[in-house]
Formats: C-alpha cells, structure tokens, sequence
C-alpha cells in the first residue's frame, strides 16, 4: 500500500519556491545591505530565488582502450 502524498514527512516536502514570504524577503534585503529598520514592509521589491543547479558528473575514459574508467566496456553502435 502506498503512502498518500499529505502523509509525508516534512523534510520530504521541502523544496525549493520562487515566491517568498514577507518575511523571508527582508531577511534577503537585510543580508545585502538594501533594508532600512524604518522602511515600511509593503511593497517590497522582487528577490531573485533561484537554486543553484548541480552540475553533471563528467566519465573518463582512458585515451588508449576506450574503455570507461568504470572498467565497462562500451556498448556497440548498432545492434541491428
């Protein structure tokens, strides 16, 4: 039986959002130095949220076999 998707723990449904709190905005402002205590907290400008994407794990291969660095062989072009 499969587990609803509400039922999840809280650390699997943290993600990352585009759109945050009020809160979390000044928080963003404070730490590049763009709020002041007497600002008023509406109208705020827009922050940029944007998660940083992890880039792909390059293989090796050696440059005298051809094979992977794994030890696998590659597979043929066609099989046909």
């Amino acid at each position: 039986m499969s587990l609803d998707k509400s039922l999840r723990s809280r650390a699997s449904l943290a993600r990352h959002r585009n759109v945050l709190k009020r809160a979390e905005r000044i928080e963003a402002l404070k730490s590049d130095d763009r709020w002041e205590e007497d600002q008023s907290p509406v109208g705020l400008p827009k922050i940029a949220n944007r998660k940083a994407k992890v880039g792909k794990k390059i293989k090796e291969v050696k440059a005298d076999t051809g094979e992977e660095a794994t030890g696998e062989k590659s597979a043929p072009a066609s099989a046909s």
